[in-house]
């Protein structure tokens, strides 16, 4: 169905026309990691040079072994096109796992194939998010709703935890009733112009991306910059 195709890889601004490299030259490399069939027919996908001819599956075993311990969620009442660019950030940010709450579908074009090396959990409601998040080995994972509320505490100031969950409302009518009531929390995003919101998919990657600022090693070469 058209919600279900993909949008096609794009190159990096800087970079070639065509994305990846053709088929191996040369006696090919050894290593449980490497994937026969890109080897000999090339990797167009967009993926880090690091992971170059790399299964998905040794990808994504490389990723889980340093992943940060951070959460995202989402709600989905109305199939919200957010979802897929958020999936797409969090990806670029390591998070733990993505949570889709409310209906199970959610449109993948926006996710650019990033799902296939994300872990991506779906929970009929909020409170069923909130229980599996408190169960989590190694503690309660507090659950911190954004929306522009009352009392909501300001991102650019607030200690961020080291273990938490972001969670984003709808696009529009913002965190549902239910959810807010499950929520250990609200935090907003300091705004200075007309509009009354921001986008969700933006509002989510300024969230992780304060989680990076605050707890995420930096000091290694594991950061990619480009």
């Amino acid at each position: 169905m058209d919600e279900d195709r993909r949008a096609p890889y794009d190159p990096m601004p800087h970079g070639p026309a065509e994305v990846g490299v053709g088929p191996w030259e040369g006696p090919w490399p050894t290593g449980e990691q490497y994937d026969a069939a890109l080897l000999a027919e090339g990797d167009r996908r967009n993926v880090v040079d690091r992971y170059r001819y790399w299964s998905v599956e040794a990808i994504v075993a490389d990723l889980d072994s340093r992943r940060h311990d951070f959460h995202v969620a989402i709600e989905n009442w109305q199939h919200d096109f957010n979802i897929g660019t958020i999936v797409r950030s969090a990806n670029a940010f390591l998070a733990a796992e993505v949570h889709i709450v409310g209906n199970r579908r959610w449109n993948r074009r926006g996710a650019m194939v990033t799902d296939r090396y994300q872990h991506v959990r779906h929970h009929p409601t909020v409170a069923d998010l909130a229980t599996y998040l408190h169960g989590l080995p190694g503690g309660p994972v507090p659950l911190l709703g954004i929306d522009n509320l009352p009392g909501s505490a300001h991102l650019e100031t607030m200690d961020v935890p080291r273990r938490v969950c972001f969670l984003f409302g709808q696009e529009g009518p913002g965190l549902s009733e239910g959810a807010r009531k499950a929520c250990d929390g609200t935090f907003s995003i300091a705004q200075f112009g007309s509009t009354r919101s921001i986008n969700a998919s933006a509002a989510a990657a300024i969230a992780m991306h304060a989680w990076v600022r605050t707890h995420a090693d930096l000091s290694g070469d594991s950061a990619w910059r480009g």
